[in-house]
């Protein structure tokens, strides 16, 4: 479901703060019935919420489900900060540009 990058988008912008679909479909220039199916997948996942607000429709992000998500990656960040530990002891050893530009081999 998150894996679409529509809906990480969505995601995003509602981050920012509540839109209304209008705007949503506006900043993502899909077509309304697009760009409802895609909040409809993301409602029913608990992700977004959405308010009546007279003619508009408000959407809101949801933080729970997002927490939840982030605690069952902690123990795969492990994983990321090992392999970045060693890309980084990796770029420690190799010259800088401005060292090839003065020495050329």
């Amino acid at each position: 479901m998150l894996a679409e990058p529509i809906r990480r988008r969505i995601l995003d912008l509602l981050l920012e703060r509540p839109r209304p679909v209008g705007e949503l479909v506006e900043q993502l220039r899909l077509s309304q019935p697009g760009t409802s199916k895609h909040l409809r997948v993301l409602r029913e996942a608990g992700l977004v919420q959405v308010r009546q607000d007279a003619q508009r429709r408000w959407y809101e992000l949801c933080p729970g489900p997002l927490t939840e998500i982030d605690q069952w990656l902690q123990p795969y960040r492990r994983l990321w900060a090992d392999s970045l530990d060693a890309l980084e002891r990796h770029l420690d050893t190799m010259p800088d540009d401005d060292d090839t530009r003065r020495n050329p081999s």
